[in-house]
């Protein structure tokens, strides 16, 4: 596995906080749980081919080693270190590539690298609204010209000691489309561990002008 890119020793995003402690935890909770089971409602969205896939908030890796397994070339982005761990140990045998980056700025990637599909699998509610904004124009550098975006968002009761936003679907596609991002799709679902007061919403956007040829 390689990792491309890493970001200043000892830097802490705010996002992360909290993720570190728990990351054991964190990551059999995750990798509990099927990628086609979790992103039933957004499977259409995947191509059929071998394609460039970038995981943001990739986890312990579980999306990333089911799309690696599925034939895709991924780039998986974590910034939480013990996170990112777990996933390198548990997914050793797929080649993803690591990388030690986050949103806004994902400043580790090439400013020149363009993706298939951008997978944000509970990520966004990370973010404060200038964040958010921030964050969607480095998305909409970062697709290709035929690529897809693919986004769940969190809706729910904050866990002690973490830092989220309140985000809602609506908003996300009008940052979206102020940079320049068509809507694809929109759907809701229950929590997939069922957990009490949880629900996500799914989105897929695409390159406007590719949407209106």
């Amino acid at each position: 596995m390689a990792r491309s890119g890493t970001r200043g020793a000892g830097v802490v995003i705010a996002g992360t906080v909290g993720y570190a402690e728990a990351a054991g935890v964190l990551a059999r909770q995750y990798e509990g749980l099927v990628f086609e089971d979790v992103h039933r409602d957004v499977l259409h969205l995947f191509p059929d081919v071998a394609s460039r896939i970038l995981d943001v908030g990739a986890g312990s890796g579980r999306d990333a080693a089911a799309l690696a397994r599925a034939g895709h070339r991924v780039v998986a982005v974590e910034p939480t270190a013990e996170l990112r761990a777990q996933g390198e140990r548990l997914h050793a045998s797929e080649p993803i590539e690591w990388v030690d980056d986050a949103l806004p700025t994902l400043a580790a990637l090439p400013r020149t690298a363009r993706f298939d599909v951008i997978l944000l699998s509970a990520v966004w509610m990370h973010l404060d609204v200038q964040e958010r904004r921030d964050a969607m124009e480095r998305i909409a550098a970062l697709v290709a010209p035929a690529g897809r975006v693919v986004m769940t968002l969190r809706h729910g009761p904050v866990p002690p000691g973490r830092r989220m936003f309140d985000v809602s679907a609506d908003e996300t596609v009008a940052i979206a489309a102020e940079a320049g991002l068509a809507l694809l799709h929109r759907g809701s679902g229950a929590d997939t561990l069922g957990r009490p007061g949880l629900r996500w919403s799914s989105l897929g956007f695409e390159p406007a002008d590719r949407a209106q040829r």
